[in-house]
């Protein structure tokens, strides 16, 4: 039975520049503004906005190491073509790309059990079965539009996109306006927000933004790589700061924080009933399902391809479980597999969270190996570099600490994941640093 490697399956040059841009803003709207606000709100409190702020300034220094090292390597599996140039093709490479690579299915299922949550809204359903169910569903939607193509996955994410940037900018115009554009008066049960949860509540705000991702694990698919990718990353996050900010204040116009925190799973769908009556409320439901149904499709075409390459470096495993096909299509299964399996099992919140254990430690494993390795290949500036760091970390230590003190248990799942993944990589490859196969080569122009 043949099995194609690499790059095979791969067509370079197949993503427009607006459907990069479809796909980033895909997975960064779809998680952040219908999974993330309410459990934002529950941290940051009044200041929820500013989170979202903060949280868009932390990912813009973190994009600079991603941007630079795309423009110089554009690849399909970009991040593991970073975490490989920087350490060579060891156990510490592999092991932060794999914890990308399962960041990233977390964010699908968090996303797909938004999904249905908020398809569900209109029959007061709010759990049981039917929520796992809808989410194993658009994931495997999202599986069959991938196998069909590139141009398919390409063309149905910029259409997804404009319905549901257009229609949110539309919701939080009128919210807004509805609202007599001020918040009511926010309260919080907890009787304030300590500093500590405020920093943490940007953990998750991060999360929102993190979508960027999948335009550098698509880098060697989008037309001119070297100029586009990194353009592609500036815009979608420029795109979905606008976005962030309209509908945290349309949503702080309509509810207090305690109303917020209350349908934090579904906290606009609420927001839009005081705003623009039960019309209202079924056109938010609407947009949030095309808005996270977008997100996973674009989130497990990026998984899936980052899979692969990690597959062809040899830096992970690999069996056929008697699939015939490219190593792509392999991957792409597995992707949607263990997607299905978190969302059937893992509530909103704990998902959120795990997802942002392991997209910071990566984060700061992707800033270091760029300063230490890199920098001077690719021309960055080392005090970015360390500023991303810095943040990464900061944001890491108030996330942990806050969630020692109201989830022990995810913070003991996700040092057991982190380190699970470690030691297998390190059993697996047998050291922690190789020598860099390309040999110092000077990146493409």
């Amino acid at each position: 039975m043949k099995h194609a490697h690499g790059d095979a399956g791969l067509k370079k040059g197949s993503i427009s520049l607006g459907g990069a841009v479809g796909m980033g803003t895909g997975v960064m709207i779809g998680a952040g503004i219908f999974a993330l606000t309410g459990q934002i709100a529950q941290l940051a409190g009044s200041y929820f906005a500013l989170s979202f702020v903060l949280g868009a300034i932390v990912t813009s220094f973190s994009a600079y190491s991603y941007i630079k090292m795309s423009n110089a390597w554009p690849s399909s599996g970009g991040i593991a073509m970073i975490l490989q140039k920087a350490y060579g093709p060891g156990a510490i490479a592999a092991a932060a790309a794999l914890l990308m690579a399962l960041s990233m299915v977390i964010s699908e299922s968090l996303v797909a059990r938004t999904f249905a949550t908020y398809v569900l809204r209109p029959f007061d359903i709010t759990g049981g079965p039917l929520v796992p169910m809808l989410a194993v569903g658009v994931i495997l939607f999202a599986f069959l539009v991938n196998i069909s193509g590139n141009r398919s996955v390409g063309l149905l994410s910029i259409v997804m996109a404009v319905v549901k940037i257009g229609g949110i900018a539309l919701f939080g115009i009128i919210a807004l306006w509805a609202g007599g554009f001020s918040f009511p008066a926010a309260s919080t049960s907890g009787g304030g927000v300590d500093a500590t949860g405020f920093v943490a509540s940007v953990a998750l705000s991060i999360l929102a933004f993190k979508g960027f991702t999948t335009i550098t694990n698509s880098g060697g698919e989008i037309t001119n790589p070297h100029r586009n990718v990194g353009r592609t990353i500036m815009i979608s996050i420029a795109i979905c700061v606008v976005v962030y900010l309209l509908v945290a204040f349309a949503v702080g116009s309509n509810l207090s924080i305690d109303e917020i925190v209350a349908a934090k799973d579904y906290s606009l769908a609420e927001a839009a009933s005081p705003a623009l009556g039960q019309s209202g409320f079924y056109f938010t439901v609407l947009l949030a399902a095309v808005a996270t149904a977008s997100g996973v499709l674009a989130s497990v075409f990026a998984v899936s391809r980052m899979l692969a390459m990690l597959t062809d470096m040899k830096m992970i495993p690999h069996s056929h479980f008697g699939m015939s096909g490219p190593i792509l299509g392999h991957t792409l299964v597995y992707t949607v597999v263990l997607a299905s399996t978190l969302a059937v099992f893992f509530d909103l919140s704990r998902i959120a969270s795990l997802g942002a254990f392991f997209y910071l430690v990566m984060d700061m494993l992707v800033h270091w190996g760029v300063f230490k390795h890199l920098r001077k290949e690719i021309g960055a500036k080392g005090v970015i570099l360390l500023a991303a760091l810095g943040f990464d970390a900061i944001v890491l230590a108030a996330f942990t600490t806050m969630k020692l003190g109201s989830d022990p248990m995810i913070v003991a799942y996700a040092v057991i994941g982190i380190s699970a993944v470690f030691i297998f990589e390190r059993m697996y490859l047998s050291r922690w640093i190789a020598p860099r196969e390309d040999g110092g080569n000077e990146p493409h122009e």
